[in-house]
């Protein structure tokens, strides 16, 4: 191993050897477009918030954020998704002053990765609710540090809601909970849209379909979803949902961008929705890393990231793992606002996502200072994402001095 890769993998270690203390101690248009790239109730809980007093940086480092960071990448480790979601709200809402706190969060169960992407729709303007994942109607001591800290105490926006429970997800005691009730993914996400429709006071720009059996497809519309609050609906590969459907009609002005091939959603289903929107076009790559690069390219009618060039941010997750992908959603909507790439290998980064950050790397003439800079959040642990992949990304972030520039 090069002399660099041994000194980050030792920092790794240490950072490993923290993060296990903390956690043991602290508990284009139309279909061919794919080259360019029932209502929520509320329930009041009575009990006092005394969240506020919780002190943030204990809580932070007890969550081990950040677990390591290189000079262009931040990585936001944690084996389990209830730690990333931990500590992804807190690393975007540090929570030392009331007004650095979200009004509420949204908590999602551990084994929804739809209503975790559905959900992400709540992170973005009004209602700036990220998300936390519960286990078994229970909050894992990660998520409980992270509420305590947080503190929501709820506002006009969120109706009172200090949380929003997303399917099984838990109502914390003492906490003012939305329910957001769905006996399926379609209809969960129909009723999550629903509910932030209301919470906005205004109907989406535009709605995601996204394939409801194809997670690795799906996730990156969590991100897009929490930076422009276009919600996020499901369908089968060959059959357009019902509730779907319904939630397309109320909105039949409203343009629906497909995200995946048509393995993944069919000609059929597309010309179904082209026919009730009037509007439909098709965002894809064939794999689950071509196409979160698709989306991060896409540019049309106020549609799609358009990151083309330098100067954003980014965020890496596995493909395997699209509930802490979907978690991380909160980060592509503050700070370097950024869309959702995805490695589909724990050691190895893939060609294509290796070559789109190539194609964006910065880089200057004569005054760096004056540069744009990219940057790079990295999501899990090294099960996930190792730290020679982690060094290639910053390497590939890099601000680079161009020749002739003197």
């Amino acid at each position: 191993m090069p002399g660099a890769l041994k000194g980050i993998a030792v920092l790794v270690a240490f950072a490993v050897v923290f993060l296990l203390a903390a956690v043991l101690g602290g508990g284009g248009s139309g279909e061919n477009a794919t080259e360019t790239a029932p209502a929520p109730t509320s329930e009041a809980q009575s009990g006092k918030n005394e969240a506020a007093e919780t002190p943030t940086a204990e809580a932070a480092a007890k969550l081990g954020y950040p677990s390591f960071a290189t000079n262009n990448t931040t990585r936001v480790g944690g084996s389990e998704p209830a730690e990333i979601a931990a500590a992804v709200a807190l690393a975007v809402f540090p929570s030392s002053t009331p007004v650095q706190r979200p009004d509420a969060v949204a908590i999602v169960d551990e084994g929804n990765w739809q209503g975790a992407v559905a959900a992400s729709v709540l992170m973005a303007e009004p209602v700036h609710a990220p998300l936390l994942v519960s286990a078994g109607g229970e909050l894992p001591d990660a998520s409980s540090q992270a509420l305590a800290a947080l503190g929501p105490q709820g506002s006009k926006t969120t109706r009172g809601a200090q949380a929003f429970a997303v399917g099984d997800g838990a109502s914390p005691e003492g906490l003012k909970t939305t329910k957001i009730e769905g006996s399926d993914a379609a209809t969960l996400a129909a009723s999550i849209a629903k509910l932030r429709e209301r919470l906005a006071g205004a109907p989406p720009e535009h709605v995601v379909l996204a394939p409801e059996n194809k997670p690795e497809l799906a996730v990156p519309a969590a991100a897009w979803a929490a930076r422009s609050g276009d919600p996020v609906l499901f369908t089968a590969t060959d059959k357009l949902l019902a509730a779907t459907r319904k939630a397309l009609r109320a909105r039949a002005k409203v343009p629906v961008y497909v995200l995946g091939p048509s393995s993944a959603i069919s000609s059929k289903v597309f010309r179904e929705v082209d026919k009730i929107a009037g509007q439909a076009r098709r965002v894809a790559g064939e794999t689950p890393v071509e196409n979160a690069i698709a989306l991060a390219r896409y540019a049309s009618d106020n549609f799609g990231w358009n990151v083309n060039d330098p100067g954003h941010g980014f965020v890496v997750a596995r493909s395997e793992d699209p509930l802490a992908a979907a978690v991380a959603s909160p980060l592509s909507a503050s700070g370097t606002w950024g869309p959702l790439l995805l490695t589909d290998d724990a050691a190895t980064l893939p060609v294509p996502l290796r070559e789109y950050l190539l194609d964006v790397k910065p880089g200057y003439t004569t005054d760096p200072t004056r540069a744009f800079y990219n940057h790079v959040w990295v999501i899990g642990d090294q099960d996930a994402i190792d730290v020679n992949q982690q060094a290639e990304i910053d390497e590939l972030a890099e601000l680079a001095k161009i020749r002739g520039g003197e």
